[in-house]
């Protein structure tokens, strides 16, 4: 019961993240929801993940291709480009925390000097955000990769 209620909770608050970048993307006004419903679609499938002992990649990279696919039939039902959905469907799960701790492991470094802890708390913050954008691309790129690969004809 608690996991479903921190789902509902954290599904509207990521909807309206996507759907707050998705205004500022000026996407049009009927494919609001859409990347609402993507957003919440996203965090909720990526704190499930997470919830059964998936690493934070492997949980974004499951998320971010869930909605890639789910992104391919909408952009095919409604004939509007795949990035609508997806660019703004993302946004709730970029790694913020992981790259802001890295810079200020960074900014401690240069402010009180080289140590091994600040190096190792920087390496290690900068590579899992980096991990995670790889895994939000590839998770984006892959379904579209297959499908239309399916679709192609053989010669």
């Amino acid at each position: 019961m608690e996991l479903i209620s921190k789902l509902i909770i954290e599904a509207i608050f990521a909807a309206c993240a996507s759907v707050g970048f998705a205004m500022v993307f000026n996407v049009p006004k009927h494919t609001l929801k859409y990347c609402a419903l993507g957003g919440a679609i996203v965090y909720d499938f990526r704190t499930i993940f997470l919830a059964l002992d998936f690493g934070i990649e492997i949980s974004t990279f499951l998320s971010s291709a869930i909605i890639g696919i789910i992104a391919l039939y909408w952009s095919r039902k409604y004939k509007i480009p795949r990035p609508v959905y997806t660019v703004a469907s993302i946004i709730p799960i970029l790694p913020g925390t992981f790259a802001f701790s890295a810079m200020i492991n960074l900014i401690d470094i240069n402010r009180f000097g080289a140590s091994i802890e600040l190096i190792e708390l920087f390496v290690h913050n900068g590579l899992k955000a980096i991990a995670i954008l790889i895994a939000i691309t590839f998770g984006l790129v892959l379904p579209s990769l297959y499908f239309l690969r399916l679709n192609r004809p053989v010669i």
